[in-house]
């Protein structure tokens, strides 16, 4: 399925994720990690973007920003392009370094700023590159270490952090490491960094309650963290649109769901439609599927010639039988 486009919302919180090709390591070691975050730090300052929190990890790493007049995009390419060049240099290696594009994810700042601050600074603790929060504090590839003050990177924004934790700096700390505190033993939450959860309801206890009854799919959109209203404001402010094929996406729409609505129009059980015969009946339910999955849905052919175990090509010639029938008996996807 085509992957939506990167929304660009200034002054949003955006929590990003890097990772190496076939999860190979981006770090082989602290040479490689003080170079990437020498490069962040001047990067942050030329394109006046803040950085919350952020943790290194062998084969990937995160980070919590917030762009300012300058696009995410253009950091992100000048930091991962120039580091890539750097590290293949280094190490005498070539060919990508970064698995396909960095992932970004816009955040409801009110109801997730200091939980991914928190998620991303246990990183390191979940991956037992530390024992427990004592070391933690001392580990100098993330961002805990700073909030702290016993790893200073003065390109962190540390006071923005402590702020919502407490009026004064002191205060801040306490808070801050007493939530820290609550949250050590949390694991890998799917919602937090694009698992696939529908976030905009509100997590997994919402979807769950109202799966169902229609509209577990309104208004969400697994590049953005926050409530439907948000989602809604988040697009607008971003410039995106709701294009037919992402509108269907939303709402619930895969190969399956069209699958099960051909076989519903053909009165045949969907196993037919995917497996081999040139029974008319069969060939035509599997046009009409193609051309829906292709026009509609926007899934590529290659895809969808896996699924049935044919040709693109094939499947080429399957859509533009599909249109046809499509046209001649007035049928649509969303009937």
């Amino acid at each position: 399925m085509p992957r939506a486009a990167r929304l660009d919302a200034p002054g949003s919180v955006h929590h990003v994720i890097i990772r190496g090709i076939e999860r190979r390591n981006i770090f082989r070691d602290d040479r490689d990690r003080e170079e990437l975050l020498e490069r962040l730090g001047r990067l942050l300052a030329a394109t006046k973007t803040a950085c919350y929190a952020w943790a290194l990890l062998p084969n990937h790493a995160h980070f919590l920003f917030r762009p300012g007049p300058v696009p995410l995009a253009t950091l992100m390419r000048r930091l991962l392009t120039g580091y890539a060049v750097w590290f293949n240099r280094r190490h005498k290696r070539h060919g990508y370094l970064f698995q396909n594009r960095y992932k970004s994810i816009i955040c409801q700042e009110d109801h997730y700023l200091r939980e991914l601050v928190r998620y991303i600074h246990l990183n390191p603790l979940r991956a037992s590159l530390v024992p427990n929060l004592a070391a933690l504090q001392r580990y100098p590839y993330c961002g805990h270490s700073a909030v702290l003050a016993k790893r200073p990177r003065p390109w962190q924004d540390v006071g923005y952090v402590l702020g919502t934790f407490g009026q004064t700096l002191g205060k801040g700390k306490r808070a801050y490491l007493a939530y820290m505190a609550d949250g050590a033993e949390q694991g890998r939450r799917e919602e937090l960094i694009g698992g696939g959860l529908i976030r905009s309801l509100g997590g997994w206890a919402e979807v769950k309650r109202h799966r169902g009854h229609g509209w577990a799919h309104f208004k969400s959109d697994e590049r953005i963290l926050g409530d439907s209203d948000f989602v809604e404001e988040t697009l607008a402010r971003g410039k995106d649109r709701y294009t037919p094929q992402l509108n269907l996406r939303r709402q619930g729409y895969d190969l399956g769901r069209i699958a099960a609505r051909v076989a519903k129009l053909y009165q045949m059980e969907v196993v037919l439609i995917f497996t081999k015969g040139r029974q008319p009946q069969r060939v035509r339910a599997r046009s009409l599927l193609c051309f829906w999955a292709v026009r509609e849905l926007g899934i590529p052919l290659t895809d969808i010639a896996r699924r049935l175990d044919m040709s693109p090509p094939a499947i080429g010639y399957a859509v533009q039988r599909g249109e046809a029938i499509a046209r001649a008996r007035g049928l649509r996807l969303r009937g």
